[in-house]
């Protein structure tokens, strides 16, 4: 592989998360912040290879390609190279290193496919350096010149060129919304005026039947990457103490003491009710037909959002909640915080 001249590629090392925050400067957006932390030293258990671009003994750019047990179809690739040492093939060179350590790796039978999948955020309305959402009708960052903006459209535009050339293509749209409060009617609870009406009721997040619920559901809405969440990989990635999991309810279509079924869900990953969008992970059952899936997350999100906002992460895939949020946005009851983009080598 032929790199550019003063360029060369070694193994990631200690202390250079420091050295390329100094060329790289903050992180563009939310996701891009996020994603730097897939940056680490090799592993065997997940797998993973990270490669260091320095340009004349200079960190100038890093990669890395990471495999999952939960969604084996695809490795995660992150790669980012400083703005000054940009179109010079550089993040050419660091993909087609990766690339030959999978192939390797592939063949070695340390991990199960050679195809990739990547994403990098399109707009962004969250502030990087605090984590801190601004209220729903009003989610926006500190204002962004306009020369700032064409920035970032330019850098989109790069990213989009930069993937399309290397073989991948969009196969999810990803985004994080928040709900302002009370812009969605309650619907009536079931009491002796409401026979048939709705039933909420707080779970544990430790309980099996909560946890059968997350997982079904995840798998559900996971078809365009497929993956394998058990009940043990649900509490452990989804409801467990270290997941930051506070707490959660259910809606039934009728008591559990009468036998009702869990028709939606949310579990809060927000302790405290705070003037920022609390952290809701909000999903279904995934056997009930479209029209009832979407009345359960309807309702369900019409309770969370009675009195305080909250922010819900929604894919094109989750059919149920995704008209449901457009529909608030284009009111002005809800705004996008993070659009995000993922794409891959093979399609969804």
């Amino acid at each position: 592989m032929d790199l550019p001249a003063g360029v060369t590629l070694r193994p990631w090392a200690e202390g250079d998360d420091l050295r390329l925050l100094e060329v790289w400067g903050d992180p563009a957006d939310v996701q891009q912040h996020q994603d730097r932390a897939m940056l680490a030293p090799d592993a065997d258990t997940p797998w993973r290879h990270t490669l260091v671009a320095e340009d004349d003994g200079v960190p100038v750019g890093a990669g890395t390609v990471v495999a999952q047990a939960l969604h084996p179809r695809r490795l995660w690739l992150y790669l980012e190279v400083a703005p000054t040492a940009r179109r010079r093939g550089i993040g050419s060179a660091l993909l087609g290193a990766l690339r030959d350590a999978v192939e390797q790796a592939h063949a070695a039978g340390q991990v199960t496919t050679t195809h990739l999948k990547t994403r990098f955020a399109v707009a962004s309305r969250v502030a990087v350096a605090t984590g801190r959402s601004a209220d729903a009708a009003e989610a926006t960052a500190p204002a962004a010149g306009e020369e700032a903006g064409e920035a970032h459209a330019a850098q989109v535009a790069g990213t989009e060129a930069f993937l399309v050339a290397a073989a991948f293509s969009p196969v999810q749209r990803s985004r994080r919304v928040a709900v302002a409060p009370g812009s969605i009617a309650l619907p009536p609870l079931r009491d002796e005026d409401h026979p048939e009406g709705a039933v909420l009721e707080d779970a544990a997040t430790g309980s099996v039947e909560l946890t059968r619920a997350v997982a079904a559901f995840y798998d559900a809405v996971h078809g365009w990457d497929p993956a394998q969440m058990s009940v043990g990989a649900a509490q452990q990635l989804i409801l467990g103490p270290a997941t930051g999991a506070s707490g959660a309810v259910v809606l039934r279509d009728a008591p559990r003491e009468e036998g009702g079924a869990v028709q939606a869900f949310a579990v809060s990953y927000t302790a405290e009710r705070q003037d920022a969008p609390a952290d809701v992970f909000l999903g279904w059952d995934p056997e009930l037909p479209l029209d009832q899936a979407q009345l359960a997350a309807g309702q369900l999100l019409a309770m969370l959002v009675a009195q305080h906002p909250v922010q819900v992460e929604v894919d094109e895939a989750m059919t149920a909640l995704e008209p449901i949020l457009d529909g608030l946005i284009a009111q002005r009851a809800a705004a996008t915080l993070v659009d995000t983009r993922i794409w891959a080598t093979d399609p969804a």
